[in-house]
């Protein structure tokens, strides 16, 4: 079973590695879904924490619809997290009609390599089949797919996450996420056969700053190892 904790700044993946952590997903700008972090983050987690670090890659907040300049831009970032020895990039690309855009993910894997490619939730905003869309993102080359079965959070969408873990039959990993707690983590585990999860174990400090808890990590990867 792996662990990936989605840190939105280096305090938070301080905090994820004090609470045992080994793999984190940097972004910034939780409060919008998540958006690409600074060049000295990535630097900082992968060389003076040595965490495995996934990078988030996404330019800016809303719909997962690039403009060529936008597409750039993301290309650009790609490029930068595999020159300061990211171990994954995590990307997302809809067509405007709401599926999978299999031209721009698989370029973005080939671009990437060695770096592993994450497709992330914008795989929970499709308007097709998800096994229809999970087939779509193994043919672009994708090493995992994050989502929580296309549903508010992971525990709803355990029926569908479970379908995406057996028809995936190794080919690609489903990475399970959203809402996910040391208090649903093992049955979300259990009753869909996943190997990943990720969570994002997160408290607000009283000036209103969300940052990860040590704690609560510790106490996720305790609820699965039991």
């Amino acid at each position: 079973m792996e662990i990936e904790i989605c840190t939105n700044s280096r305090r938070s993946a301080q905090n994820a590695l004090a609470g045992g952590a080994k793999r984190i997903e940097l972004c910034r700008r939780l409060d919008v879904g998540g958006l690409t972090p600074s060049p000295d983050d990535i630097d900082f987690c992968v060389h003076q924490l040595n965490l495995r670090t996934h990078v988030l890659v996404r330019p800016r907040e809303g719909d997962f619809c690039y403009s060529f300049e936008e597409y750039d831009i993301i290309r650009r970032d790609v490029g930068l997290c595999r020159q300061l020895g990211a171990h994954a990039v995590v990307v997302g690309f809809l067509t405007p009609d709401g599926r999978i855009d299999e031209e721009r993910t698989r370029h973005i894997v080939q671009f990437a390599a060695p770096m592993q490619v994450t497709f992330h939730r914008a795989f929970d905003e499709i308007h097709q089949d998800p096994l229809e869309a999970l087939e779509a993102v193994i043919r672009c080359g994708c090493h995992r797919i994050l989502t929580s079965g296309c549903c508010p959070d992971a525990e709803q969408g355990i029926p569908t996450l479970r379908a995406l873990h057996a028809a995936a039959n190794g080919r690609i990993t489903i990475l399970a996420g959203a809402g996910v707690t040391p208090a649903n983590a093992a049955r979300i585990v259990q009753e869909t056969g996943v190997t990943e999860i990720h969570g994002s174990c997160k408290h607000t400090l009283p000036d209103g700053t969300v940052e990860t808890d040590p704690k609560i990590v510790e106490q996720l990867i305790k609820s699965i190892s039991q």
